[in-house]
C-alpha cells in the first residue's frame, strides 16, 4: 500500500544544511494531520447502505456523490385510519396508512443541494424536485448558522435538540410508507457538495484546514472522506495515485508524481548506486478499481486494468468511494498497474551535501536509468546525503477508454396533476337502492400513479373519504361513431381515440373474451366492447369490431360527436362511490388530490341512478286486430342479467313486474299502468280517444327504484 510521507525543509537561512535540519525535525510535526493510526476512509459498501449507528462516523463529502447517510432522528410509526363506503346495507371499509418522521445525516461538511432520492432504488425525488412518494421534506446544508428543526424541536423539547451545524441533513415528516411495505425505506441521496469536480489537492486542504497545498492534483466527480486525520481521509486515494506530504517550512504540499524531476547524475554519487529489482512476477499483473459510476446513476462500477491485456494470475483489488466516469476509473486502474510494476524495482545511492534539500516524496531522474524515482527515504550523514528510492510512472493517470455499460436507471416520471371524470353507469349491484357513480382519475404524465377522493354530497357542505384512484386508461374520441343497433357486431364503424398518456395501452379481443365482458369501453354516453384496436402511433388507436349499446345504453347511439370522452371499464381502475339512497336528481361532487397536483381536482355529476333504473324494453311492437284494437307487446329486459342464460327466462331484477304505457297522437294522450308485457288498445278506447294515425306508443318499465328510460314505437 502507498503511504503518505512528511517531510520538513528548513528555511533558506540555513541553505542545503539548515533544510537538511528542517527535514529531521519535520518528520515529528503535526501529527494531528498525519497521524498514523487514522481511522479508515468509507468503502463503497458504507455508502450504499444506510445506517443509524450510534457513533458512526459521517463522511465529509466533495464534488457529487451518491451516499446513505446515517439516520439520526426519528419518530414511531404513526397509523392513520380511514373509513369508506356507507350505503345502506354496504359494510363500511376500514382503511389504514402509516407514516414516519425521520432525519438523515448526509455529509460531514456543508454541501450546495440534494439532487434526486431513491429510496428502496426506486426513485422518490426526481431531478426536477418533485417527489414520487407523498411526503415532507426540509434540506438543512450544514451551515454554521443552521437552525434547530422546529420537527425535532417539537419532538424532543427545544433544550433537548440540536442544529446539527456543520452537519448537512435531510428531514422528512409524515413520509407516507405505503409504497414500502410500511416500513422506511433505505434511502440514498444524490449530493452536490462542490460545484463540478473537486481536485485531490483540494480536498486535502479543506481536510486540513488549509495546513495543506496541492498544485496540478488529478479530479475527481465527487469523493467520500472519513477518518480521524488527513492521512485516514485520503488514504483510499494514495492506494490508487502516489501521494507525498512535504513541508517547506510554511505549509505541506502535496505532491503528486509528473512534477519537475531533479537529475542525479552518475558522477556525484559518493556511494556506488545499488539497483534492486524484484523478479516480474513478485507484483499483481492486474488491477481491477470499483468506484462509483457517474454515468449509471452512482451505481458501483469496476475496470479492469491487465499486463498484457489477458486475465491477470495475481489481481490487485482496490475499493475508491469516489464518482468518476468509467475512462477516468480504467485510467487510474492502468496508472496503479504502471506504479506497481514500476515499483519493483529500487535503488539506494549517496550524494553530497549538493542534495541535501532533496526531501522525501520528491522526484528524481538518475543518469543512465529511464523513467521517474520517487525519494522514499533520506539520511543525513557526514557530508553526504543517502537516499533510498522507488521506480514510479511518469506523468499523470490517463483518461482511458471505457464502456459503463448499459445503466439499470430507475425512470425518472413526473406524476403531473390529475385528471378527474366522475360517471353515473349502468354498473355494479347496487345495495338497497342507493345510487353508484364511478371515478376515473388519470394524468397527461406517464409517470401518475394515484389520487386520493373525497365525496360531497350537500352541496359541498361535508365531505368523506371516497377511497384512492389509480391510473385509470381514459382520453378523447377524435371521429365520431355513426348510429348502429346493438343486435349483431358492428363490423362496418369504428373510432379513433387519443388516450391520455404514453404509457396507456388498449389492445384487441376474442368474440369469446367480448362473450364474457371483455374490453368494455365508454365512448360519450355508450358503453361499447370493441375487438380490435390498432395503434395509429402517439398514444392513438382505432377501435373496431364493436359491440354497441353494452347494458341497455343504445339510447345514446345517435348521438355521438368528435371530442367526447372516452374510458376502458376496468374493475381495477374505477372507483365506486355510493350514493345516499334518495339522492337521485341531487348532486355528486368529487374531489381529487395527488402529489403533483397544486391543488385538489374537483368534478361534478348529477345523480340520475343508472345503476337502479332497468333497462329499456325492447322488440315494441303495436298491430292492428280484426276488431280493430291494437295489441301492443315489448319484451323487458333486467339489471341483473346481462347474460344470456340457456332454457331460462331472464331474472327480473326488482320486486314487482311493472310498467308505465304512454299513447298519444294528434290532440290526445293516454297513460296505462300495467303488469305484464302487453297491451290491447281497444277500438272502444281508440273512439274514446279520437285516437287516429300516427299512433305513438312509449313503454316504460318501473322498477324498485327508478323507472328505465322509454322504448317507443309509432304505428302509422
Amino acid at each position: 500500500m502507498a503511504t503518505l510521507i512528511l517531510t520538513a525543509v528548513g528555511t533558506a537561512i540555513g541553505g542545503p544544511i539548515g533544510g537538511a535540519l528542517g527535514a529531521i525535525a519535520g518528520q515529528a510535526i503535526d501529527q494531528r494531520l498525519l497521524a498514523p493510526k487514522a481511522r479508515q476512509g468509507p468503502r463503497l459498501g458504507d455508502l450504499s447502505v444506510q445506517t443509524s449507528s450510534y457513533g458512526a462516523a459521517i463522511p465529509r463529502l466533495f464534488g457529487s456523490l451518491r451516499v446513505a447517510g446515517t439516520v439520526v432522528w426519528a419518530t414511531d410509526l404513526v397509523e392513520t385510519r380511514s373509513t369508506t363506503g356507507n350505503g345502506k346495507g354496504q359494510p363500511k371499509t376500514v382503511n389504514y396508512a402509516y407514516s414516519a418522521s425521520f432525519a438523515v445525516a448526509l455529509s460531514g461538511r456543508p454541501i450546495r443541494g440534494v439532487g434526486r432520492i431513491w429510496a428502496d432504488g426506486k426513485l422518490l425525488r426526481g431531478a426536477g424536485g418533485d417527489f414520487k412518494s407523498a411526503t415532507g421534506y426540509r434540506l438543512y446544508t450544514g451551515g454554521e448558522d443552521q437552525a434547530v428543526d422546529p420537527l425535532i424541536a417539537s419532538a424532543e423539547g427545544l433544550d433537548q435538540t440540536p442544529a446539527f451545524r456543520g452537519i448537512a441533513y435531510a428531514l422528512f415528516e409524515d413520509f407516507q410508507l405505503e409504497d414500502y411495505g410500511n416500513r422506511i425505506p433505505s434511502l440514498t441521496f444524490e449530493i452536490e457538495a462542490d460545484a463540478g469536480a473537486v481536485a485531490i489537492g483540494d480536498i486535502a486542504s479543506d481536510l486540513a484546514g488549509g495546513a495543506v497545498i496541492g498544485a496540478a492534483t488529478p479530479t475527481l466527480g465527487g469523493y467520500a472522506a472519513s477518518g480521524d486525520s488527513v492521512r485516514g481521509a485520503i488514504a483510499a486515494l494514495s492506494d490508487v495515485v502516489p501521494l507525498s506530504l512535504a513541508d517547506d517550512g510554511t505549509v505541506l504540499r502535496l505532491i503528486v508524481p509528473g512534477g519537475d524531476a531533479t537529475m542525479l547524475a552518475a558522477a556525484e554519487e559518493t556511494t556506488r548506486r545499488a539497483l534492486v529489482r524484484r523478479a516480474i512476477d513478485s507484483v499483481p499483473d492486474e488491477v481491477s478499481l470499483t468506484y462509483y459510476d457517474r454515468d449509471r446513476d452512482y451505481q458501483a462500477g469496476l475496470q479492469r486494468a491487465a499486463a498484457g491485456g489477458g486475465p491477470g494470475r495475481n489481481a490487485d483489488r482496490l475499493s475508491l468511494p469516489a464518482a468518476l466516469p468509467a475512462g477516468a476509473a480504467k485510467g487510474l486502474a492502468e496508472y496503479r498497474l504502471a506504479a506497481l510494476r514500476a515499483g519493483r524495482v529500487s535503488a539506494k545511492a549517496g550524494y553530497g551535501w549538493r542534495h541535501a534539500a532533496l526531501r522525501p516524496g520528491g522526484l528524481v531522474r538518475l543518469d543512465g536509468q529511464s523513467g521517474l524515482w520517487k525519494i522514499s527515504r533520506w539520511t543525513l550523514g557526514p557530508m553526504s546525503t543517502a537516499l533510498e528510492l522507488g521506480g514510479v510512472p511518469g506523468g499523470s493517470p490517463p483518461e482511458a477508454t471505457a464502456d459503463s455499460g448499459r445503466p439499470i436507471a430507475a425512470p425518472d416520471l413526473v406524476q403531473g396533476p390529475t385528471t378527474l371524470r366522475l360517471y353515473d353507469l349502468p354498473l355494479g349491484s347496487p345495495p338497497a337502492g342507493t345510487p353508484l357513480l364511478f371515478a376515473f382519475a388519470a394524468g397527461a404524465s406517464a409517470g401518475w400513479r394515484r389520487a386520493d377522493l373525497i365525496a360531497s354530497f350537500d352541496g359541498g357542505e361535508s365531505w368523506q373519504p371516497a377511497g384512492r384512484a389509480g391510473p385509470a386508461t381514459i382520453g378523447t374520441a377524435l371521429t365520431a361513431l355513426p348510429a348502429r343497433p346493438s343486435t349483431l357486431f358492428d363490423a362496418d364503424s369504428s373510432v379513433e381515440v387519443a388516450l391520455l398518456n404514453d404509457a396507456m395501452w388498449l389492445e384487441g379481443a376474442s368474440d369469446d373474451a367480448l362473450a364474457g365482458g371483455a374490453n368494455l369501453a365508454l365512448v360519450g354516453d355508450e358503453l361499447v366492447q370493441f375487438g380490435n384496436a390498432e395503434w395509429l402511433g402517439e398514444r392513438r388507436f382505432r377501435l373496431s369490431r364493436l359491440l354497441r349499446g353494452r347494458r341497455g345504453t343504445e339510447w345514446a347511439a345517435p348521438g355521438h360527436v368528435a371530442g367526447e370522452d372516452f374510458a376502458l371499464i376496468a374493475s381495477d381502475r374505477l372507483v365506486t362511490l355510493t350514493a345516499p339512497e334518495g339522492s337521485i336528481g341531487g348532486t355528486a361532487q368529487m374531489s381529487a388530490h395527488g402529489i403533483g397536483d397544486p391543488a385538489d381536482v374537483v368534478a361534478a355529476k348529477a345523480i340520475e341512478g343508472a345503476a337502479l333504473r332497468p333497462p329499456a324494453p325492447v322488440h315494441l311492437t303495436a298491430a292492428r286486430q280484426a276488431d280493430g284494437g291494437i295489441l301492443v307487446r315489448w319484451v323487458r329486459r333486467s339489471r341483473d342479467g346481462w347474460s344470456w342464460p340457456n332454457g331460462a327466462d331472464t331474472p327480473l331484477g326488482e320486486q314487482a313486474e311493472a310498467y308505465r304505457l304512454d299513447i298519444s297522437g294528434d290532440g290526445f294522450a293516454r297513460q296505462v299502468a300495467l303488469s305484464e308485457p302487453a297491451f290491447l288498445y281497444s277500438a272502444t278506447a281508440q273512439a274514446a280517444d279520437g285516437a287516429a294515425a300516427p299512433i305513438g306508443f312509449a313503454i316504460v318499465q318501473l322498477g324498485t327504484y327508478a323507472a328505465s328510460r322509454a322504448a317507443q314505437f309509432t304505428l302509422d
